[in-house]
C-alpha cells in the first residue's frame, strides 16, 4: 500500500508515487489505444495512486492529454489530485514554439483545463517553464488570484532556480516544484533542492527512470520511431548510449542481486532521498504501473545506497536537453 507525503506546506498531500500522462499523447511515439490508457489510469487509481499529472503542452493542441485524464479519473475525481501546466506558445501543429506566462494566457489556459478535464477546480497549477519577459512575481500573483478565485488549489513552479523559487514564494507560497531528478540526472542536489526544503517546498521528479533508459527495455536512438524525443536525446546517441548502457547493466546486477528490476531500484532510490519527494513516473503498460508501484515496498540499506552511487555518481552521459531547449536556473 502507498504511503502519504505531504508536497509543501500548505496542505497538499497525496501517495509517495504519482502519474505522469504525458506519454499517452506526447513526445514518446504513438502506442496503446485510448481505452487502454483510461485502463492503466484508472488502475493506478485502484493501486492507490492519487497524483495525476498533465499539462497543456502533451495536448497536442487539441486537448487530448487533458481529456483524456478528466475522463479516466470522472468516476473518483474527489479522491485524486489533478496537476496541470501552463506557459508557452504554439504552432498550428500544437508544437510549443515559445513561453508565454502573462496573466491574460495564464487565465486563458486556465479556463481551457477546467474545461478539458471536466473538473471545476485545478489541484496543482505549475508554470511549466520560465517566461524571460514575464516577471515570477507576476506569475504568482495571478495564480494567487485564482486559488482566491477557486479556481486552482496549490501553485506549483517547474524548472526553476532557488532565486525565481524564492521570488514567486514571497508572493504566494509555493507547494511543490516540478524538476527532472532520478539516478541519471542529479543537478538539482546543488542547490535547487535545498532551496525548496529550506522554504518547505515538496519536490516532484519527471523523467524519474531517465525517460525509460532505467527500465528494461533499452534501446539506442535510432531504433526509436519517428515522433519519439529519445531519437534526438544524447542519452541514446553514439558513446553516450554504449557508456550509460554499461552503467544500467551494473544496476540491473545489483537489482537482481536484491530480486527486483532496476525499474524498482531507481525508484526506491528516489524515494530514499527524502519524504518531501513525489515521482511520477508514466508508463503505458498495467504491468510496468504495478512494477514501478512496488518500488514504494522497497528497503534500500546504507550499502546499497553507497553502491549505486558507487555505480552513478554523476548522472548519465550526454545533456538531458538540446541547448535551445535546456532551462537555464536562475
Amino acid at each position: 500500500m502507498l504511503k502519504e507525503r505531504a508536497l509543501g506546506q500548505q496542505g497538499l498531500t497525496v501517495a509517495e508515487i504519482g502519474f505522469g500522462t504525458m506519454g499517452m499523447t506526447a513526445f514518446y511515439g504513438t502506442r496503446g489505444s485510448r481505452e487502454e490508457h483510461i485502463a492503466v489510469i484508472r488502475r493506478a487509481h485502484e493501486l492507490g495512486v492519487t497524483l495525476f499529472d498533465t499539462a497543456e503542452l502533451y495536448n497536442r493542441g487539441n486537448g487530448s492529454n487533458e481529456i483524456l485524464l478528466g475522463e479516466a479519473v470522472a468516476p473518483f475525481r474527489d479522491q485524486v489530485q489533478i496537476a496541470t501546466k501552463f506557459g508557452f506558445t504554439y504552432d498550428d501543429q500544437g508544437n510549443a514554439n515559445g513561453n508565454d506566462s502573462t496573466p491574460a494566457n495564464i487565465r486563458r489556459v486556465t479556463e481551457s483545463s477546467l474545461r478539458y478535464l471536466g473538473i471545476d477546480v485545478i489541484d496543482v497549477l505549475y508554470q511549466h517553464r520560465q517566461d524571460p519577459n514575464v516577471p515570477v512575481e507576476d506569475v504568482a500573483g495571478t495564480v494567487k488570484e485564482l486559488i482566491e478565485e477557486g479556481k486552482v488549489r496549490f501553485f506549483g513552479l517547474s524548472e526553476v532556480g532557488p532565486e525565481t523559487l524564492r521570488r514567486a514564494h514571497a508572493v504566494h507560497p509555493v507547494s511543490v516544484l516540478q524538476t527532472e531528478y532520478s539516478l541519471f540526472e542529479r543537478s538539482v542536489e546543488a542547490e535547487v533542492l535545498p532551496a525548496a526544503r529550506e522554504l518547505g517546498i515538496g519536490f516532484v521528479p519527471y523523467s524519474p527512470l531517465g525517460r525509460g533508459f532505467l527500465t528494461s527495455a533499452v534501446k539506442p536512438a535510432e531504433e526509436h520511431e519517428e515522433g519519439d524525443f529519445r531519437r534526438y536525446d544524447a542519452r541514446w546517441q553514439g558513446e553516450n548510449y554504449l557508456t550509460n548502457k554499461h552503467t544500467v547493466d551494473r544496476l540491473h546486477h545489483l537489482a537482481a542481486e536484491k530480486k527486483i528490476s532496476a525499474s524498482q531500484l531507481a525508484l526506491a532510490w528516489l524515494l530514499a532521498q527524502g519524504d518531501d519527494i513525489v515521482p511520477i513516473p508514466g508508463t503505458r503498460s498495467a504491468v510496468r504501473l504495478e512494477e514501478n508501484l512496488a518500488a514504494a515496498g522497497v528497503e534500500l540499506t546504507r550499502e546499497d545506497l553507497a553502491r549505486i552511487n558507487e555505480i552513478i555518481p554523476d548522472g548519465a552521459a550526454g545533456a538531458r536537453y538540446t541547448p535551445e531547449y535546456l532551462p537555464t536556473w536562475i
